[in-house]
């Protein structure tokens, strides 16, 4: 009887130890898989904050042409300027703000002397897109303006303020957390002014298009 007690005894703490060590194993596997799947839903890059840089680039004339044909020379030239703006993420939606401003050589000449232009211009922009990682492709859309001198063939000159609307769309890329590279192309329609100083040949509004390459610095995410 005492035999059979003792290996029945230690038949129960064998079945016992047994089951302690596959309860401590099967909660050590949990964990490391809770880890895991805590790990995959952490994103490798925030999108998120504040960022500010510089842009270089090319624009060019978009309008369709003047319905007389007064129109010769529709010089594109080079834009460049600045931009600061900020990023919020949510999973792998990115949506933010961003203001620019940009000095700007884009020239439109017609055969009566009349030049028209764009010297400088600026854009207030919403911006949406998705992330995959380090990588962003977005769209962006917003309030423009901008200005440069109208010459007259008799010398007068006419520099006023104009306003209008721009939208485009890019991609950028995350080189480490706080340096971000960028490609961008933005369509731009400003009016002209319309209280007779513009000549009738002249179209109302003054559209052209911009592709450019952006450097940022991001600060810490929020």
């Amino acid at each position: 009887m005492k035999v059979s007690t003792r290996v029945a005894a230690l038949v129960a703490g064998a079945v016992l130890a047994t089951a302690a060590v596959a309860t401590t194993a099967s909660a050590a596997d949990l964990a490391r898989r809770g880890v895991a799947k805590s790990a995959e839903l952490v994103p490798l890059y925030n999108w998120s904050g504040i960022y500010i840089g510089a842009n270089a680039g090319y624009g060019f004339n978009a309008e369709d042409g003047d319905d007389y044909g007064y129109s010769y020379g529709d010089d594109g030239g080079f834009v460049g300027g600045g931009q600061i703006g900020v990023n919020w993420q949510f999973n792998q939606l990115v949506v933010g703000v961003e203001t620019d401003i940009q000095y700007a050589d884009l020239t439109t000449k017609y055969v009566t002397g009349y030049e028209d232009g764009v010297e400088w211009f600026g854009t207030v922009r919403a911006r949406a897109g998705f992330a995959i990682e380090r990588f962003l492709v977005y769209a962006t859309g917003g309030f423009a303006y901008g200005g440069g001198d109208s010459a007259y063939f008799n010398g007068v000159k006419n520099d006023d303020t104009k306003t209008g609307w721009t939208v485009g769309g890019g991609f950028e890329y995350a080189f480490s957390p706080n340096i971000t590279g960028r490609i961008e192309g933005l369509y731009v329609s400003l009016d002209r002014d319309d209280h007779g100083s513009r000549p009738a040949y002249v179209e109302k509004e003054l559209e052209f298009g911009v592709i450019r390459a952006g450097l940022n610095f991001k600060f810490s995410t929020f």
